[in-house]
C-alpha cells in the first residue's frame, strides 16, 4: 500500500511540475474570448499553438476544460473550477511581478526618517506630506530621538536618513544642506514683549529663558550665547529635562520665556504668543541638514533624496570654493 501511494504521489508531482503558466494563460484567454481562434489573435500566437497548449493542459490535469463546437468553446463543469483557480494563480503571479518591480524601482517598500525637531508645521512636515502623495505605496516610518541616538540608528541601519538642525559628525555618511528656519521667542500671553511685533536678542537680557535639555535645545542655547557674547548681558538660562511640550506648559504658567523654531508653532498652545527674534542684520535662523549612509542604496531613499534636492536646491558655491 505504501509503495502504491508513493507511486501515485510521484505521478501527481510529475504532472504538476509539467504545468506551465502559459497553459493557464491560454486557457483563461480562451474562456474570456469564448473562442480558441479569437484568443489566439488576442495573444498574437498561432491557433494551432494555443489549441495544442490547452489540450496538453487538459491531459496533465486529467479532465476536459472545454466543450468545443463550431460556435466556439464553453467550459465544462470541471473546467469552470479549473479556470477559476487558474485566474487566481495568474492574478497572484502578476501581483508578485509588480511588487518586485515596484520595490526595485522604489515605488513601494519602506523608508525610516529620523528627526529631532517638530513636524507640526514647516518644511519637514510639507516634505513628508508631498512624499506620501507622490509614493503612496511606500511605508513612511518616522523616528524622533536625540541626535546621538539618531546617529547610532543611522550607523546600524535602523533609520535611512536623519534630518535635523546643524551638521552631525558622521564620517561614513553624506550630507545635504536643506532649509533654514527662523528663531522665535515664545512668551506668556500677558508678557510685556507681546506688545511688540519684533523682539531683539538684547531685549531678552532681564528674562529667564527655559530650554529643554533635549534636542534641539542645545542649538538654541548656542545661538543665544553667540548673540549675547558677554555673560553679564545674557538672560538667566534654566535647563529642564523635559520635552518641548512641557516647556510650553511652564511658559504658559508664567515661569519664563523660551526660544523655538518656526516649525514648532504649528500645534497651537493656549496662553502662548510668538514673536520674531532679530539682531541688527535681521531675523535669526538655523540651518537644517539631511544625513544618510554613503552605502545605503535603497531605491526608496533615492526617491526621498531626489524630492529633497528638488524642493531645496543647494545654493551655488561661492567663488573660490
Amino acid at each position: 500500500m505504501t509503495e502504491i501511494g508513493n507511486t501515485s504521489n510521484r505521478k501527481l508531482a510529475a504532472r504538476t511540475s509539467a504545468i506551465e503558466l502559459q497553459h493557464l494563460r491560454f486557457a483563461v484567454a480562451a474562456n474570456d474570448c469564448g473562442s480558441l481562434r479569437r484568443a489566439a489573435e488576442m495573444l498574437s500566437v498561432r491557433h494551432s499553438v494555443l489549441s495544442r497548449s490547452i489540450s496538453r493542459f487538459e491531459h496533465l490535469i486529467g479532465a476536459a476544460i472545454f466543450e468545443r463546437s463550431t460556435g466556439g468553446v464553453k467550459p465544462t463543469l470541471a473546467g469552470r473550477g479549473v479556470l477559476r483557480i487558474a485566474s487566481l494563480i495568474l492574478e497572484q503571479v502578476d501581483a508578485l511581478v509588480e511588487t518586485a518591480g515596484s520595490n526595485g524601482r522604489g515605488d513601494a517598500g519602506r523608508i525610516s526618517i529620523g528627526f529631532c525637531t517638530s513636524i507640526s508645521a514647516g518644511n519637514l512636515r510639507a516634505t513628508l506630506v508631498e512624499f506620501k502623495r507622490c509614493f503612496p505605496q511606500i511605508e513612511l516610518a518616522t523616528v524622533e530621538r536625540s541626535r546621538d541616538r539618531l546617529m547610532n540608528a543611522l550607523r546600524d541601519g535602523t533609520v535611512d536618513i536623519v534630518i535635523c538642525p546643524g551638521r552631525l559628525p558622521y564620517s561614513d555618511g553624506k550630507t545635504l544642506s536643506l532649509w533654514s528656519e527662523q528663531i522665535l521667542v515664545s512668551l506668556p500671553k500677558d508678557h510685556a514683549l507681546t506688545a511688540r511685533d519684533v523682539v531683539y536678542w538684547t531685549d531678552l537680557r532681564p528674562e529667564t529663558v527655559l530650554l529643554s535639555t533635549q534636542d534641539p535645545g542645545r542649538e538654541l542655547e548656542d545661538l543665544l550665547i553667540s548673540k549675547l557674547l558677554s555673560p553679564e548681558e545674557r538672560p538667566k538660562i534654566q535647563r529642564h529635562d523635559v520635552s518641548r511640550g512641557i516647556v510650553k506648559s511652564l511658559i504658559s504658567m508664567g515661569l519664563g520665556i523660551s526660544l523655538v523654531m518656526e516649525s514648532d508653532i504649528g500645534a497651537s498652545f493656549a496662553g502662548l504668543i510668538y514673536r520674531e527674534l532679530q539682531d541688527g542684520t535681521g531675523p535669526s535662523r538655523i540651518g537644517f541638514y539631511a544625513h544618510w549612509g554613503a552605502d545605503n542604496e535603497s531605491p526608496t531613499l533615492r526617491h526621498f533624496l531626489n524630492l529633497l534636492a528638488e524642493r531645496y536646491p543647494s545654493p551655488p558655491p561661492a567663488p573660490g570654493e
